[in-house]
């Protein structure tokens, strides 16, 4: 354990290991569809830093896959692996962006938080 290295220090760990070298998701992420959270039937065993628990504790605001990835540094293609991950262990649920229906405000906004998460990656 490395006693000199604070939470917010970054981790030297390299993204592709977080994915065992996976690049493909195992579902379809489109990178502005909104995540959220689901009741999983078995509590997860992570260590308290992992970034699975990280993504879970943000899906909470229902954040686009975009979004987790800047918010974490995290590559877009990591992220979409682990995002993927996490909904076929039934833990986060892809909503569907926006329908037929989405008010030309709704369009908007979706067009404006994609880009924010786009830019801060």
């Amino acid at each position: 354990m490395d006693q000199g290295r604070s939470d917010d220090e970054p981790s030297l760990v390299r993204p592709y290991t977080l994915t065992a070298g996976r690049t493909d998701s195992r579902v379809e992420l489109p990178l502005e569809a909104p995540v959220g959270a689901v009741a999983p039937a078995q509590p997860p065993q992570w260590p308290g830093n992992d970034v699975r628990g990280q993504i879970l504790a943000m899906c909470a605001e229902r954040p686009s896959v975009a979004e987790i990835a800047a918010h974490l540094s995290l590559p877009l293609g990591v992220a979409r692996v682990l995002v993927g991950d996490l909904v076929v262990q039934g833990y986060l649920r892809v909503h569907t962006t926006l329908g037929g229906a989405a008010t030309a405000d709704e369009r908007r906004e979706l067009i404006g938080r994609t880009l924010r998460g786009l830019r801060a990656l």
